[in-house]
């Protein structure tokens, strides 16, 4: 096992299906905790009589809306003005596109937190602006807990089933994930290009 596997191992070692909630609460405060790791080697863990298959569901996705609702109250403790005054100080963004932005997060808000649970790196990172709108909390909470849900069950079931044979869930999921960030890549370089050769008025250039 790696170093970050055998920690989480040691975790739910200790402390059963709650050491496997703290674990996916971390990861989502700090996305480098791979939950393709740590949720399929809870399911191994269930396999294996350490815990109950059903209290790792549970506590993973409690977990899961744990580490959530903190990111969401980062995002409302900076508030929309200061998200604003922050982002308008970064090259190339203008004010405009955060509006838009957030334009786009009132029409698509629900639909972005349900679905960006289920996209990795993503899945934590999009509390923060429903924070920053206010989402209304047990709107927030619902859809957290039900996309968690879903993901949380597809990687334990799939390590509960593929018993000592757990880590090949972690090599299909990381393809999906570099996919991901290969895609925010170059959606980022896009953005960048257009501002460059097509700054328009109000750009910052440095």
């Amino acid at each position: 096992m790696s170093g970050t596997e055998a920690w989480v191992s040691g975790l739910m070692e200790t402390l059963g299906a709650p050491g496997a909630g703290i674990a996916i609460a971390l990861e989502n405060l700090f996305p480098p905790l791979p939950s393709e790791v740590i949720l399929p080697l809870a399911g191994f863990s269930a396999s294996q009589g350490q815990m109950g298959l059903l209290a790792a569901l549970l506590w993973t996705t409690a977990g899961s809306v744990v580490g959530a609702l903190a990111l969401y109250w980062v995002g409302a403790l900076l508030g929309r003005e200061r998200t604003i005054a922050i982002a308008a100080k970064l090259p190339l963004v203008k004010v405009k596109d955060i509006e838009k932005t957030e334009a786009w997060f009132v029409r698509h808000g629900t639909k972005a937190v349900f679905f960006g649970r289920m996209i990795p790196i993503f899945r934590s990172l999009i509390s923060v602006p429903a924070g920053v709108e206010r989402m209304p909390l047990p709107v927030f909470l619902g859809l957290t807990t039900l996309g968690s849900a879903i993901w949380n069950t597809a990687f334990v079931l799939a390590g509960y089933a593929l018993g000592e044979n757990w880590e090949e869930v972690t090599s299909y999921v990381s393809m999906y994930s570099k996919v991901v960030l290969v895609g925010a890549a170059l959606a980022v370089l896009c953005f960048v290009g257009v501002r460059v050769f097509r700054p328009g008025p109000g750009v910052r250039r440095g």
